[in-house]
């Protein structure tokens, strides 16, 4: 078990940072999840689970993106809601110009505006992941889940989004916090199996 007193300090914006779902968390939507934060207004947080590929390929719902879709090019579930809904998360090129079409969440990691042509994006990026379905609490609900254990904030590192092994992501941010809080990587799926 996780307490709260191992939890780095607390942001003034979720934005960014990683959730990591804590093996405490009941909600099977959230077994061991890691969530990057992409957006933090007054009607709460919003956020993406990272490490859930599907076998849906990008290509076969949003054809004119599956070229810019990184490896593995599949859609990933972003959460539990709205799940119908497309967010794209993407790595800005250093020297890419400015773009609305780019909304920066952490240095070159942004959300893309899906509805703009795929050419136009294009060269701003390196590379871009597609989730369906998002994550959100409303205003207090993260802290308090925060507060009860469920999740810890950890930073991201730029390459968190963009996995080649996302199944592997929940025990690697466990893995690379050492200490007391690494031994989480080995937790059992089931701890009655053990």
């Amino acid at each position: 078990m996780v307490s709260r007193e191992t939890s780095p300090a607390r942001t003034k914006s979720f934005v960014g940072s990683l959730l990591v779902a804590t093996p405490t968390l009941q909600d099977p939507n959230f077994d061991r999840t890691v969530v990057i934060g992409v957006g933090h207004e007054s009607d709460g947080v919003l956020g993406v689970v990272l490490n859930r590929a599907t076998e849906r390929k990008v290509a076969h719902y949003l054809d004119q993106w599956a070229l810019l879709a990184g490896h593995p090019a599949v859609l990933f579930e972003g959460g539990p809601v709205q799940p119908d809904a497309a967010i794209g998360l993407g790595w800005r090129k250093a020297d890419a110009p400015f773009s609305e079409a780019f909304r920066p969440v952490l240095g070159r990691l942004g959300t893309l505006d899906l509805s703009r042509d795929p050419d136009e994006v294009a060269p701003l990026l390196e590379g871009m992941r597609v989730f369906t379905g998002y994550a959100g609490w409303a205003p207090g609900q993260l802290e308090s889940e925060i507060d009860a254990g469920a999740w810890m904030v950890f930073d991201a590192l730029p390459a968190d989004p963009f996995s080649a092994s996302p199944e592997d992501l929940w025990s690697m941010v466990w893995k690379r916090q050492g200490g007391m809080l690494s031994a989480v990587a080995h937790y059992p799926a089931d701890p009655a199996m053990n």
